[in-house]
């Protein structure tokens, strides 16, 4: 019997390396697939998009918060690897019943990588999970953005407007940036348009995800703020933690250097 811990201190115990995983997380699914568990991993939520093969292919056990826990235990899974933000903590609970579940909890680089390290190991991928640590490590190394003492506010979601706030992934991404989050409040606040034009934040970040913000949102923001800068970025270069982080510095240094030109 091996014995982990999950990102929660939980004691996860399994008999063998499993053989029929469930992800119920977009990043860790992408993940998963990098190393190489092509046929061990069984089901998939609707938002595990990439890689797109593998999403028309698998068995969809609905949305990251809304599970179908019958479905889950009908495919008999050996292992359940969940998220303790992006999953509802009941679901999860009852998903306990079924098998084993390893849950992870990013709130930055060294936890995601460490998540990395840690599913390398449950999966019997060490050595393809050590190597993709290196690269990761490697790749934020060479990135060494100074700061550049700009404000941002990152949007998330519209209607109500919804921004990254502290102690989230995104915030930590955007610190590494360079970039001084403009939002003093913890998770994802909503904010009114009094609240962001009294900020008055140097950027303004529109990601593609979970609301799939849309040139056309970009005048919305400029009448709002006029003298900030408005763009449109890659969601998931900022908010998914798995084997997607190998490309993540290479974007940021991309978008701040663009920024520093203009």
């Amino acid at each position: 019997m091996a014995v982990f811990h999950d990102q929660l201190n939980r004691v996860v115990s399994l008999s063998a390396t499993p053989q029929r995983i469930i992800s119920i997380v977009p990043s860790q699914t992408e993940l998963l697939f990098y190393l190489g568990l092509d046929t061990e991993v069984i089901g998939i939520t609707k938002f595990c998009i990439h890689p797109e093969d593998k999403f028309k292919a698998l068995a969809k056990v609905g949305g990251t918060k809304q599970l179908n826990i019958d479905q889950i235990r009908a495919l008999k899974p050996d292992l359940i690897i969940a998220n303790k933000e992006e999953n509802e903590r009941s679901q999860v609970e009852e998903l306990m019943n079924i098998c084993q579940v390893w849950i992870s909890d990013i709130h930055d680089l060294d936890s995601a990588l460490e998540m990395i390290r840690t599913v390398g190991l449950l999966v019997n991928r060490e050595t393809e999970a050590q190597a993709l640590y290196r690269d990761i490590i490697s790749s934020f190394a060479h990135l060494a953005l100074p700061a550049i003492n700009l404000s941002i506010a990152y949007f998330i979601w519209r209607k109500p407007y919804m921004v990254a706030g502290s102690g989230t992934f995104i915030d930590n991404m955007l610190q590494r940036c360079g970039l001084i989050n403009a939002i003093d409040k913890d998770r994802y606040p909503e904010i009114t348009p009094q609240e962001i034009i009294a900020i008055s934040p140097d950027l303004i970040f529109l990601s593609s995800e979970p609301y799939p913000f849309k040139q056309k949102h970009i005048d919305e923001f400029k009448l709002m703020l006029p003298h900030a800068k408005v763009i449109l970025v890659d969601g998931e270069m900022f908010s998914w933690y798995g084997s997607r982080l190998l490309y993540a510095a290479g974007y940021f240094k991309t978008i701040m250097q663009a920024l520093t030109l203009n």
